[in-house]
């Protein structure tokens, strides 16, 4: 049964994954409703991820000193504003800023609570509680996208930005009922915070994450044209195709949380590049045979996932003392990676290459993060020392 305790961040992971990712299926949407094109409305995604990458040690450096309780509450109360306003902005120029705003509390809320479910787990138990943690993002891309995506275009596109509010209420009620406290570090200085970028291990961390974990993104960024023009799915087919790799997330996300706990964080990483690497290359070659293709997208999705728990483990234990800031700079690293593998994907298209290519550079980023890893393994553990 799962701990009740570690339900509100799961919560709070749910209302930020159904946020970060339902937009990218209703942006035609927008773009009509806002009267302007699709490419500027794309710039409301921008727009949010610019927000997690300086929100997150912004908002972080501002509350070190806070109890992590209150402090969650504070940054989902945030979130649960700006998606609000986000329901009833009338323009684009009125929503532009507030979708930044929207994504202010994002990297901190995780940064805060990736500490808070490793605190939990108690020792032994890290990687596991920051997997459920996360379990509530991975249950967006399953369930809660699909499902605003429909209700978005059956209804209107701004009942999206009501579910996402009402579930941040229902995050704040559930940390304030169920989360214990927990002891804040009233000495701690924003400098003395920010020591363990200092640290080449903090950096070996960071490019695993945004170079080797970008890999994916140049799959999922290009998914619908890949999966309709190339594997023969029909469009009306698109939103199973989509759930079954949200139900990949979801396995994945468990099982890289108890094999980080197992056999180690630096292990499990290099292990689930591998396989990255491996899964991409699988879908440059087999994307044309429909039932491969659309079982790659399960596997595909799973490894996306499996990741973020051992990376997250690697970078609170390359900052003691640090944890919280270090632990956003993640997400941080993370939305680095969608972007990187959205723009690096999309090159082979621009020159007139299929939509199964961009796997292909895939396969070269992910190869870059696994290169990266073996150096940090090499240079931060005993394993390749053992006699």
């Amino acid at each position: 049964m799962m701990d009740k305790r570690i339900i509100p961040l799961a919560i709070g992971g749910l209302a930020i994954g159904t946020t970060e990712f339902a937009i990218m299926g209703l942006l035609p949407d927008l773009a009509h409703s806002l009267e302007v094109s699709i490419p500027k409305a794309g710039l409301l995604i921008s727009a949010y991820a610019l927000g997690v990458v300086v929100g997150a040690p912004l908002l972080i450096g501002l509350f070190l000193k806070y109890p992590p309780k209150k402090v969650l509450m504070g940054f989902m109360v945030l979130f649960t504003i700006f998606n609000g306003l986000s329901a009833i902005a009338p323009n684009f120029e009125m929503m532009l800023p507030v979708r930044f705003l929207s994504g202010l509390p994002h990297g901190a809320f995780f940064g805060v609570g990736s500490v808070v479910a490793a605190s939990l787990g108690g020792k032994g138990k890290e990687a596991r509680y920051i997997s459920l943690m996360f379990t509530g993002l991975t249950l967006a891309n399953l369930a809660m996208v699909p499902f605003v995506t429909y209700i978005g275009h059956i209804f209107h596109w701004r009942w999206y930005f009501v579910v996402v509010t009402l579930i941040g209420l229902s995050t704040i009620l559930f940390i304030h009922c169920w989360l214990p406290a927990i002891q804040s570090k009233e000495n701690i200085q924003f400098r003395q915070e920010m020591q363990f970028l200092k640290s080449k291990e903090t950096w070996f961390v960071l490019l695993i994450t945004a170079i080797g974990f970008g890999g994916l993104f140049t799959w999922f960024s290009y998914i619908t044209p890949l999966m309709t023009q190339v594997s023969g799915v029909k469009e009306s087919n698109m939103a199973y195709v989509m759930a079954l790799a949200g139900g990949g997330m979801v396995v994945g996300n468990l099982v890289g949380g108890v094999l980080t706990d197992k056999m180690g964080a630096a292990k499990t990483s290099f292990l689930m590049m591998l396989l990255m690497s491996i899964s991409l290359l699988s879908v440059f070659f087999f994307s044309e045979h429909t039932d491969i293709s659309i079982a790659l997208a399960f596997i595909c999705g799973g490894l996306s996932m499996a990741v973020a728990s051992p990376v997250n483990v690697m970078i609170m234990k390359a900052a003691p003392g640090s944890e919280m800031m270090a632990a956003a700079f993640m997400q941080a690293a993370f939305n680095v990676a969608n972007s990187a593998g959205a723009f690096f994907g999309g090159l082979p298209l621009k020159h007139g290459y299929g939509y199964n290519y961009p796997s292909l550079v895939g396969v070269a980023m992910t190869c870059m993060g696994l290169l990266i890893c073996a150096g940090y393994i090499f240079r931060y553990t005993n394993i390749f020392r053992k006699a």
